[in-house]
């Protein structure tokens, strides 16, 4: 089974009036997007394209990384979210895969360092079980899993090409609990000679685009040639582009209308932060349920 993600929430912590991005950038996400064509492997959109449809290289992949073989995959899906909780907060995978030995993988591409990652492993690690519960598991059948972040950078600060974390007694170290759930850091940003010439080759290649010698990076650099090449993907990458740039306005005039409609903000000054104006800005606020407060 794989997944695209990514995590999604329909709440928004209300902001203050000065913390309010301005239209004129917004309306330049679009241009400052990457273009399809210079799109990579390390990102979201490649990362899920090249993996989900070549589950071979998916296969082969983890195989490096846990540097053992990995069993046949059982289900393939895209794009699917687990929405587990009454508030509407989730998570997309970008590749999560089941092998016939019952085994989960879930592999993130994760290109921003982040101080929350590690409770990000977390996170995920119980969607994952909540997951498998809902599908009717017990406790004693949660299934062995691999939280896997690929990093272009060292996350840890240690030097280390590979961080492996699995949840042991702190008294006893070498006893280890036994709950089968493991977290993975795989950063390109170590220096250390603590994993395989091919990974190390791997790992260059996602901050250099150099293939070197291995072969595997060779076909992962083919497929995302091949991948720039579909004309299908193009449009998709394009329309998500759109459609999430639509959700951010969408998000941000929702915001000024609600700050409007309780007094916080007066309407010309929200009209001017749309850069829209002010009878413009009413109607639509009108429209999308709000009312403006008639003046003293």
């Amino acid at each position: 089974m794989l997944y695209y993600k990514k995590d999604f929430h329909n709440n928004i912590d209300a902001p203050s009036v000065f913390s309010i991005h301005k239209r004129k950038k917004e309306k330049n996400d679009m241009a400052n997007a990457k273009k399809y064509d210079d799109l990579t492997f390390t990102d979201d959109f490649m990362f899920c394209k090249v993996m989900t449809t070549n589950p071979e290289l998916c296969h082969e992949l983890l195989e490096l990384i846990l540097g053992k073989k990995v069993g046949a995959f059982t289900r393939l899906d895209q794009q699917k979210p687990i929405e587990m909780t009454a508030d509407g907060k989730g998570i997309r995978f970008d590749v999560y895969s089941e092998d016939d030995s019952g085994i989960v993988y879930d592999c993130e591409m994760q290109t921003s360092k982040k101080d929350n990652l590690p409770k990000r492993t977390r996170y995920y690690q119980g969607m994952i079980d909540l997951n498998l519960l809902e599908r009717g598991a017990d406790y004693k059948e949660l299934k062995k899993s691999y939280v896997i972040f690929i990093c272009p950078f060292d996350q840890f600060q240690e030097g280390l090409h590979k961080y492996t974390f699995e949840n042991q007694c702190k008294e006893i170290p070498e006893l280890v609990l036994g709950d089968e759930s493991t977290k993975i850091f795989l950063c390109a940003g170590g220096h250390a000679d603590d994993v395989s010439d091919e990974m190390k080759d791997f790992l260059n290649w996602l901050t250099t685009g150099q293939t070197g010698n291995s072969q595997f990076v060779n076909k992962l650099e083919n497929a995302v040639l091949k991948a720039k090449k579909h004309e299908e993907w193009k449009v998709e990458y394009m329309t998500l582009l759109m459609r999430d740039n639509e959700m951010m306005e969408k998000g941000r005039n929702d915001m000024l209308f609600s700050l409007v409609q309780d007094g916080t903000l007066s309407l010309e000054i929200a009209a001017t932060k749309a850069e829209m104006p002010v009878e413009k800005f009413a109607k639509a606020m009108k429209e999308a349920g709000y009312f403006i407060r008639e003046l003293p």
